[in-house]
């Protein structure tokens, strides 16, 4: 019998038993033991080659295998240290949600493990439980969380129905319903047997060609040029083409392992669930709960319930390492952690007042620092690929992870959009061992509730501008761009105390910095303000002859000017015609260019074009440093306030608009100067040495104040650009978007002569046309103080069919309306159509917009 204050030493495993228990004793399906097999059931001898070659025998890897020989791609082999499932798979709880990600790319990832486990059940019975779920909510903000959910389902095309507490109750009758406002069953959702879907996997890869060798470690991965060409096992060496790191918690260091080292930016914590006896009457059948505001979840298991839940600071482990043969094995239980969520479990489940629980799982999970997974190529080696780092979310994502890998190995590029999930989303600072230690504390709060515009809170402050400490001072509130401290708006009242850091008051309606965005919005329009800009990243093209101007030609989709002062505003496009980066060319000379774009986006822009470099070493790529640091000054009077400061003219017929001078500004020396225009307002951006910044910054705020200057930060150029109907690649653009769909076609000139990378696929779109088209939606019964705000991913339909959704949100403060970018597929009557015909849905209500092509 268990009480509230009955979790004790009773409940807790002995060493041993932990490390005897497996999932599979408790499967409804069957009762075989999981154990590491004898050295003498494996193969000791390895292939001498193959093509590809996997190391980790989960979740991730045998999908990646499974996936690959279903392309028909045999020469593949496995490689697993232990035995198959030994090291995270065993202990997954493996619960099948559609809706576990808040963001449309995410949920189609997980939608199709759903569809392929049904079909692996048939053929292999992998202990697929079609039982559904529900998504519970306390509170009424939580309410407006699952109303969201629920509009993201209707756009991917999953089922789902918001349902009361009664029809709660009648669909789970073990549930205590007094306390919640609402929630939301998703009746496709269920749960499978982990190691049996690893099983299937295997059986199917191997059927097909597939080697799989448990028992062989491997001990590096050999590259050449920055290329894999091989592994070293611990029986032999294997020549390959292709590898693909799948080593779960041990990605990582596995990754560190390489020369050069593959930055792998995941870290262990801890993961508890426990496992109840048998409950009378209990339904095999019972959906999976998911109670967000109590931080659990539970599940049937075996005729009682397996309850878990991620709290709100974890207990991150194996900082330094993981033990050796750590196989098959768990951690100590900690009740006195787990107690927060045994009390919402006891809430949640009264019948758990006098059922026993038969004990506490303690099993080590990867977390990585932004709650998202790691996958696709390194930056640092050709043909090495990741998959890892899933959040929990292994076995519902093995099936999407599997596909993405397996297309951008045979195919070059997979078919999905998941750049947010994307390897090089990382910048170097997230390889950092006491940063992650410190930020996946938080990430594993995954049930905490999300508000609009909120920012992790751990591990900030990694990388910022010269004056950081003068904009906190001046009121900056900070958000952090992939480690970047960039100032997002300044708090106009200072007359307490804030936390620079986190300051947003949760709410899903009028944003609490709706003033002080505003006057800042005012300043742009009226004015002059003053924004850091440092965030955006920079980076260096030369050579001693045209080679550089040549090699820019080749990457970029516009003209690039070799005359000194030109800027080009342009994409760098993949082979399908999408975008790798979107930012502008600056030529300092016929030989040397600036190229910048967005902090988010540096990594994956410098990697593609260090691939791209001609092989003789006549172009070199300069890494921008913190040499330099950036200040834009935008609005009407950004002009004169420059001419104060400099000395040659910076009228508009002296100085055009997409030009760059090196120029004295104050006391500081060759500052390269641009004028190009921000988010559609005319500005100029001053590239500042680091030493000289503190000047600048000062000489613009004391010479500014004639021109009642105000300082600003990134929402204000949001808002501005939105207005302006212009894409940003934060959240507008894609690896899979083309200029021509994104309205950003003045960018491209087919006309060059220079062939470019992604020519021919935008010659194919404007000879065929497009599927989707980004739109501009102004809101026009919408209240700005009541209703609740859209922020991105809200369905958008026509003539009463869904046909896209958002991609960014905000407000224009000049015709005081809510206003959103967004996608819609494109029909051949679309151009006769009434474009009074469309509506938003922001959760369960609709709203009529105007929208403008």
């Amino acid at each position: 019998m268990l009480s509230k204050k009955g979790i004790g030493l009773s409940y807790m495993l002995t060493l041993n038993n932990r490390r005897r228990f497996s999932l599979a004793h408790l499967s409804c399906k069957d009762s075989r033991q999981v154990a590491p097999r004898s050295i003498s059931d494996v193969t000791k001898h390895v292939p001498s080659s193959a093509r590809v070659v996997i190391c980790g025998g989960g979740v991730f890897g045998t999908s990646v295998a499974y996936h690959l020989a279903e392309r028909g791609w045999s020469d593949v082999v496995l490689l697993e240290q232990g035995s198959l499932t030994c090291g995270t798979t065993w202990h997954s709880a493996g619960l099948i949600g559609q809706l576990g990600k808040d963001d449309i790319d995410g949920c189609r990832f997980l939608k199709y493990g759903q569809q392929l486990y049904k079909t692996l059940e048939r053929s292999h019975g992998i202990g697929w439980k079609q039982c559904g779920s529900l998504l519970l909510a306390q509170t009424k903000d939580r309410l407006v969380a699952i109303e969201r959910k629920h509009s993201l389902a209707k756009v991917i095309g999953v089922e789902s129905h918001l349902v009361s507490p009664s029809e709660i109750l009648g669909l789970c009758p073990w549930v205590k319903t007094t306390d919640l406002q609402g929630g939301l069953w998703i009746p496709e959702d269920g749960v499978v047997a982990p190691n049996d879907l690893v099983y299937a996997y295997n059986s199917v890869a191997k059927s097909k060609g597939v080697q799989v060798f448990e028992g062989v470690k491997l001990e590096d991965v050999h590259t050449t040029d920055n290329k894999v060409t091989g592994v070293k096992t611990s029986h032999g060496y294997i020549q390959c083409e292709y590898f693909v790191n799948c080593a779960g918690q041990w990605a990582r260091h596995l990754g560190a392992k390489t020369t050069p080292p593959v930055q792998v930016p995941l870290h262990s914590c801890e993961h508890f669930y426990i496992v109840s006896a048998a409950i009378p009457n209990m339904d095999l059948m019972m959906p999976v709960i998911r109670d967000y505001d109590g931080s659990i979840y539970a599940r049937e298991w075996s005729g009682g319930l397996l309850a878990g839940g991620f709290e709100l600071e974890s207990k991150p482990t194996f900082s330094t390492g993981i033990p050796e043969k750590f196989e098959f094995q768990l951690l100590p239980s900690d009740w006195n952690h787990f107690q927060v969520m045994m009390e919402a479990f006891l809430n949640r489940f009264p019948v758990m007042e006098t059922t026993e629980v038969r004990s506490q799982i303690n099993g080590p999970e990867s977390f990585t620092a932004d709650g998202n997974c790691i996958l696709g190529e390194s930056a640092e080696v050709r043909n090495y690929f990741v998959a890892a780092g899933m959040n929990s979310l292994g076995v519902v994502g093995s099936a999407g992870a599997g596909r993405y890998i397996t297309e951008s190995i045979v195919d070059g590029v997979p078919s999905s959009r998941l750049d947010a999930y994307h390897i090089l989303r990382h910048n170097n600072v997230h390889g950092n061992r006491r940063f992650l230690f410190e930020r996946v504390k938080e990430v594993t709060g995954a049930y905490k509730l999300r508000y609009p515009y909120t920012h992790w809170t751990r591990g900030r402050k990694l990388e910022t501008s010269p004056i950081h400490t003068l904009l906190e001072g001046s009121g900056a509130c900070f958000g952090d761009l992939q480690g970047y401290e960039r100032p997002l708006y300044f708090k106009g009242l200072k007359d307490k105390p804030f936390d620079p850091y986190n300051l947003e008051e949760p709410t899903f309606s009028k944003p609490s910095w709706f003033d002080d965005v505003e006057a800042e919005y005012r300043a742009c329009k009226d004015s002059v303000c003053l924004i850091d800009t440092s965030c955006f990243t920079m980076c260096e093209v030369k050579s001693d002859g045209g080679e550089a101007l040549q090699y820019l030609q080749y990457l970029c989709c516009n003209n690039i000017s070799g005359k000194a002062g030109h800027i080009t505003q342009t994409g760098m496009l993949n082979q399908q015609g999408g975008y790798v980066v979107d930012g502008s060319v600056i030529s300092l000379a016929l030989n040397r260019f600036l190229i910048t774009a967005t902090t988010n986006h540096q990594r994956r822009m410098l990697t593609w074009m260090r691939r791209h470099l001609p092989s003789d070493g006549t172009v070199d790529l300069v890494e921008s440093d913190s040499s330099f640091s950036s200040l834009t000054i935008i609005g009407p009077r950004s002009e004169a306030l420059m001419g104060d400061l400099c000395d040659v003219s910076m009228l508009s017929k002296d100085f055009h608009p997409m030009t760059c001078k090196v120029l004295d500004v104050g006391f500081s020396c060759e500052t390269v100067t641009m004028r190009i225009p921000l988010a559609g307002i005319d500005a100029f951006t001053l590239h500042i040495p680091t030493k000289n910044t503190l000047h600048v910054y000062e000489a613009l705020k004391e010479n500014g104040k004639k021109y009642n200057i105000k300082e600003g930060g990134h929402y204000v150029l949001k808002h501005l650009r939105l207005e302006n109907k212009i894409a940003s690649q934060e959240e507008d653009i894609s690896s899979s978007t083309t200029p021509l769909e994104c309205g950003k076609s003045s960018t491209v000139c087919l006309e060059k002569t220079n062939s470019f990378l992604g020519r021919e696929a935008l010659e194919l779109q404007t000879r065929n046309g497009k599927s989707k088209q980004l739109v501009h939606l102004t809101l026009k019964d919408f209240n700005i103080e009541c209703d609740t705000w859209p922020w991105g991913g809200e369905p958008i339909y026509r003539n009463d069919q869904c046909v896209g959704s958002t991609s960014s949100c905000g407000f224009n403060f000049d015709l005081r309306k809510v206003i959103c970018l967004g996608y819609v597929n494109t029909t051949s009557e679309q151009d006769g159509e009434n474009m009074d015909n469309y509506k938003l849905a922001i959760g369960t209500k609709m709203y009529n917009v105007t929208v403008v092509v």
